[in-house]
């Protein structure tokens, strides 16, 4: 029988963001309160899985998030640059709309192809180096499950790369909540399902209310 394998792919928790920019890859950004409350909550979600590794990428609020797993399963904390978030033309800017850097023209430059996108970081070279990540985390776990926590765009695109969709989307219509679980499945070095949990769904109906800084 051929040796099956789950890599999970963790979005970290809720960041305390009070001004509300796009915090992307700047240091200093570490999770809420709330957000420290579903770290616990990862490290109860996969307490009684077979977790045999643990990996993160080097950003504060994704190191956090995944200690508690770390530290329930009694192993090292690993950081993979590659689980990093997608580089982005308007971090440390507000985006929201109406009040954010869109509305200024200088800015629309940025935003001709939408395909790549011309923003940030291509899609295609985050799928790339998530695959890179995923497939290392799974050589690291073999017959077991590994642990990888990541962010919200880098996440779904590895998704989208693994189900051969396309890379062009709506971020609203993204599933990959606070704290959520895209887990990919192996048979030996087979992709052969992918599933998605959130473990922290109650905490992240308070986080989405504006009450869990």
């Amino acid at each position: 029988m051929t040796e099956r394998t789950t890599v999970h792919v963790m979005r970290h928790g809720e960041v305390y963001n009070p001004t509300k920019i796009l915090y992307g890859r700047l240091p200093g950004f570490r999770l809420s309160s709330l957000g420290e409350q579903m770290a616990t909550r990862a490290g109860e979600y996969f307490a009684d899985k077979d977790i045999a590794y643990v990996v993160a990428s080097p950003l504060e609020r994704a190191q956090q998030t995944a200690t508690p797993v770390a530290q329930v399963h009694n192993l090292p904390l690993n950081t993979d640059l590659n689980l990093i978030e997608a580089d982005n033309v308007f971090e440390g800017e507000r985006v929201s709309v109406g009040d954010g850097v869109l509305r200024m023209p200088s800015t629309w430059r940025h935003l001709w192809n939408p395909f790549k996108p011309s923003w940030g970081e291509p899609y295609v070279e985050i799928a790339a180096r998530m695959r890179v990540a995923i497939e290392a985390a799974r050589d690291a776990a073999r017959g077991r499950e590994a642990v990888c926590v990541s962010h919200q765009l880098p996440i779904w695109v590895a998704r989208l790369d693994a189900e051969k969709r396309f890379f062009i989307h709506d971020p609203r219509r993204r599933q990959c909540n606070l704290a959520s679980v895209t887990s990919f499945v192996y048979e030996g070095d087979k992709l052969v399902a992918v599933t998605y949990a959130e473990p922290a769904a109650d905490l992240v109906e308070i986080s989405t209310r504006g009450v869990g800084a």
